[in-house]
């Protein structure tokens, strides 16, 4: 492994055509040496240059948690899961991958305890299986965060156009020369993902500020949600279909409908993963982790529950609108719950930034930590003095997810 930049192989170009001459033997010598929880936290750490501010605490984590996980996903996997899979035994389904989610979250915190890096299952996979495990989880990790997050800012600029009724075509930019699908930028979007790199990049305590705020926000448009739910809802949904022909009681699907909705649904839980990059800036590691990351999955669990119940008192399950099913219960009511519609428009979009700021802070780790492993060049790995944030590998990602097909293509 090299350790200094002058021995790097991103060092020059020569470097790098050496190194590649000699790929085979440093293959075999790389893939399975595993790395120490001792080395990742003193001379791996030490190739940032500066160190990453210790200035979070439990709660900060929990609202992290929250954001990452409650974005735009659960108003949509929530109509697909009970419609087809579990009926209005969704709420039970909800319950069993919160439940599934918290067992992955105690791993993810055990590690994150024991070894408080930037660099999550990274790290993890590195003292434990090697570095060719760690490389290629890494190099998936980072694709899957550039590519999601893309879409998700265009997600935002979506909801957002709904919510306020401006068709997303008028913030398009076209671009000529470029080939049909591929030559509209949704400068919305790209604005989304240029303005949080700033704010992660200015420093984490001020993110966490943030997305505090952006998270209690969105929270109260769920309350809204529920409340207006169970006060406009009626309980015999639970157990009478719309249809007579399709099958009743509260279980219309059985037990494996209610699994089959679970599995579903645990698509609305990923995002607390992101919280344990954070663990080199958490200023009480063996406390403030297992608080943070537990303690978010336990109130999103609470809060899918109630979501969930309050959208099948709403309208028999197979009267539910698959995509929209939120919105769509009161949109189609004619007595002037209309409105309700756009205002669940309002509350996905706080839910899809604060879920594009924790995601776009945990790719900035990873990349960061990869950076230090010297599997990309160090330069990643840069922590800025001032800021006490990895801006270079930030950057280099914002910069990636502006310019990816996701925020050029036609919608």
């Amino acid at each position: 492994m090299e350790t200094h930049p002058r021995n790097s192989s991103f060092s020059s170009c020569s470097a790098y055509l050496r190194a590649l001459a000699h790929t085979p033997a440093r293959v075999s010598r790389r893939a399975l040496s595993v790395s120490t929880s001792y080395e990742e936290m003193s001379r791996v750490r030490a190739k940032s240059g500066s160190d990453m501010r210790k200035t979070l605490r439990w709660y900060d984590l929990v609202c992290f948690g929250i954001g990452g996980m409650v974005g735009a996903g659960v108003f949509v996997t929530t109509g697909h899961a009970s419609r087809l899979n579990a009926g209005p035994a969704i709420v039970i389904s909800y319950a069993i991958a919160g439940l599934c989610a918290l067992l992955s979250a105690f791993c993810y915190t055990e590690f994150a305890v024991d070894m408080p890096v930037a660099g999550g299952a990274f790290s993890y996979l590195r003292v434990t299986f090697g570095e060719f495990a760690a490389f290629l989880t890494g190099s998936n990790l980072i694709m899957e965060y550039v590519m999601s997050n893309a879409a998700v800012a265009r997600g935002f600029a979506s909801y957002f156009g709904t919510a306020i009724g401006v068709p997303t075509a008028k913030w398009r930019l076209k671009v000529d020369g470029l080939p049909d699908g591929f030559n509209e930028i949704d400068v919305l979007a790209v604005a989304v993902v240029l303005v949080i790199t700033f704010v992660i990049c200015y420093s984490t305590r001020e993110s966490s500020v943030v997305n505090m705020i952006l998270t209690v926000l969105h929270i109260l448009f769920i309350a809204f949600v529920i409340l207006m739910g169970f006060w406009k809802g009626d309980p015999k949904n639970f157990t009478e279909p719309g249809d007579p022909k399709n099958p009743s009681g509260f279980f219309p699907y059985g037990a494996k409908g209610v699994f089959n909705g679970a599995a579903m649904v645990y698509l609305s839980y990923i995002g607390y993963d992101a919280v344990s990059t954070m663990a080199e800036e958490v200023k009480n590691p063996v406390k403030d982790i297992p608080i943070g990351v537990s303690g978010s999955v336990i109130i999103v669990t609470v809060l899918y529950c109630l979501m969930a119940a309050s959208m099948s008192m709403l309208m028999p399950y197979d009267m539910i609108d698959a995509e929209a099913p939120f919105s769509g219960a009161f949109s189609g009511k004619s007595d002037g719950w209309k409105w309700v519609s756009n205002v669940i428009g309002v509350g996905a979009s706080f839910g899809i930034l604060t879920s594009l700021l924790v995601a776009m802070l945990g790719q900035a780790r990873y990349m960061c930590v990869i950076g230090r492993s010297s599997v990309v060049p160090a330069w990643f790995a840069r922590v800025h003095p001032k800021t006490s944030t990895p801006v270079n590998a930030s950057a280099f990602l914002a910069f990636i997810q502006s310019s990816a097909r996701k925020l050029s293509q036609v919608g």
